[in-house]
């Protein structure tokens, strides 16, 4: 069974965060263990919120409780998304060296969540601290287009400049790891209006899918593609096939999803277990 530990938000309404990502994965076999890192009614897309940014005594303290008793002995990744606060996302880092150190093969997948649509959501110092903190560590990157222009430096006009992107910034990755850059939720200019596309680089090769874009914006989506993402790439260590894989997933449960403000992960999981679409991973 791969084991994952998973660092991102919890909501009590919705499917955004780990509440994207934790189900699936047990659905499809996988053995998480979650430390939320904020813990909101909702997703504050929603326009109000209530709640608190887990503070960073408590991402330790739940991880040295987790050490305690082995659990962080055997992982195979270790996952973070939404950190909430510039010291949480310190302490969160800590925590992935933490386990990383009881489970020394284990890789590390960042979903760098800062923001989207040109405008930075996060709190002050979080983007800061994953450029500078975070992906040095990482095996894997998952941004989306705004993240990955922010994070390479590189303005995100077409799939060229895409492709740039995502080389450049799988060189910033671990020294020794697969490098990889997974951009998703691609709508470029070449690209027809009806379609979006996805990404994969890690600085020598780069593969792309594209699939018909649906007619709706599932908040969450973005966190599901990164676990179904990296739960593949885990089992398989295959970055194309995971890459199909994970593609037609997520194809699955936002066809089910239809008009729905959030993921419908419940009522899509056999769509989610045994998609019925094929999306091939092409060269680019």
């Amino acid at each position: 069974m791969t084991r994952i530990l998973l660092f991102n938000s919890s909501v009590a309404h919705g499917h955004v965060g780990a509440c994207a990502q934790a189900f699936p994965l047990a659905r499809l076999g996988a053995e998480v263990a979650l430390v939320g890192t904020v813990r909101f009614s909702n997703h504050p897309g929603y326009g109000s919120f209530r709640g608190e940014i887990s503070a960073p005594a408590e991402i330790t303290a739940l991880t040295e409780g987790m050490e305690a008793i082995g659990a962080l002995d055997g992982l195979d990744g270790v996952l973070s998304g939404y950190l909430g606060s510039a010291e949480t996302a310190d302490a969160v880092l800590a925590a992935v060296m933490r386990a990383r150190a009881q489970s020394p093969g284990a890789l590390y997948a960042c979903d760098p969540v800062i923001g989207d649509h040109g405008r930075v959501y996060v709190r002050p110092g979080i983007a800061e601290i994953l450029a500078a903190k975070a992906l040095p560590m990482a095996d894997l990157v998952t941004p989306n287009p705004f993240e990955l222009g922010l994070l390479s430096g590189t303005p995100i006009a077409d799939f060229a400049a895409a492709r740039k992107a995502a080389m450049r910034l799988a060189a910033r990755l671990r020294p020794g790891g697969p490098r990889l850059v997974l951009a998703t939720g691609l709508a470029l200019a070449e690209a027809p209006a009806a379609a979006i596309e996805c990404l994969l680089a890690d600085g020598e090769t780069c593969f792309r899918v594209r699939t018909p874009k649906l007619p709706l914006a599932a908040s969450g989506a973005g966190d599901l593609a990164a676990a179904l993402f990296f739960l593949e790439f885990l089992r398989t260590r295959n970055g194309p096939a995971a890459l199909s894989a994970m593609v037609a997933r997520l194809f699955a449960v936002l066809e089910a999803t239809g008009a729905a403000r959030e993921l419908a992960l419940v009522a899509a999981q056999d769509a989610l277990a045994t998609p019925r679409h094929n999306f091939p991973a092409e060269p680019c």
